[in-house]
């Protein structure tokens, strides 16, 4: 019951990541708006964490959209009173593409969810914080904020972005008794990639496993907790080791034998 008495938003709640810290925060006392642009995922996860004990809510939002964005807070708001912990895990990773043959819709279209849309999340919660004297943000990340992932330029961009916008934002906002940090899942598996892919992508974590997502919701508890009240503006990395290792990738999603052929 670590977050007993808080109220915590976690958008990208429908699945994976996002799914099981909503669950897990449920579990340590927090009530839950579970947030996603997923409308019948987003109502699933809320159901499993009302049938279990817990007390949730489920919100459609698509972060990109402001409009959409203060709904969401203005909801919560509305139910619960106030905001105490925000999860930025909604975002999208494809489609992915070599920089070659990439444009500017492209770009766009992951810019405005991953990077935009957190900035309009921590935005509508930060006012809201701000007044109530304290609050907690965490930012998800990606190792690609440091490291650089083969045709991922505009992801791995915004996730570089979203750890300067979380340390530019701890000191904006530290001041009021907000503190922000950033995730930063590894090799996590979201979408039941299968028991060859499992393996396969496990071979290159020191830890020798993929990970679940499960594996994050302890850093989120502890992120969103009093247990944190003297850390802001940093990165917490659950990844097996991997960025750890200096290492040749066994597995590229777009290995140089997919770039394009220019004549």
């Amino acid at each position: 019951m670590r977050l007993d008495g808080k109220v915590a938003i976690v958008t990208g709640a429908a699945q994976g990541i996002g799914k099981a810290i909503a669950l897990r925060f449920a579990v340590e006392g927090a009530q839950v708006v579970v947030s996603d642009i997923n409308a019948a995922g987003a109502v699933e996860t809320a159901q499993t964490i009302n049938e279990t004990g817990g007390e949730a809510i489920a919100n459609t939002c698509d972060i990109s959209d402001e409009t959409q964005v203060d709904a969401l807070f203005a909801a919560t708001l509305e139910t619960y009173g106030r905001v105490d912990v925000l999860v930025n895990n909604a975002g999208v990773v494809s489609p992915t593409k070599h920089f070659l043959l990439a444009d500017k819709a492209w770009w766009d279209s992951i810019i405005d969810v991953n990077l935009t849309g957190t900035f309009l999340c921590c935005k509508a919660a930060a006012h809201i914080m701000v007044k109530q004297g304290s609050g907690s943000i965490i930012n998800m990340s990606s190792g690609g904020a440091t490291k650089a992932h083969r045709a991922f330029v505009a992801y791995d961009a915004t996730k570089g972005g979203i750890e300067a916008m979380t340390r530019a934002l701890a000191l904006d906002l530290g001041p009021y008794g907000v503190r922000i940090n950033s995730l930063v899942p590894g090799s996590i598996d979201t979408h039941d990639l299968g028991l060859a892919q499992r393996k396969l992508r496990g071979t290159n974590v020191p830890l020798g496993r993929i990970g679940e997502p499960e594996d994050m919701t302890g850093a989120a508890v502890f992120l969103a907790s009093d247990d944190s009240l003297y850390v802001t503006g940093q990165r917490t990395v659950v990844d097996g080791g991997m960025l750890a290792q200096q290492r040749s990738a066994t597995v590229d999603i777009e290995p140089p034998s997919s770039f394009p052929k220019i004549a």
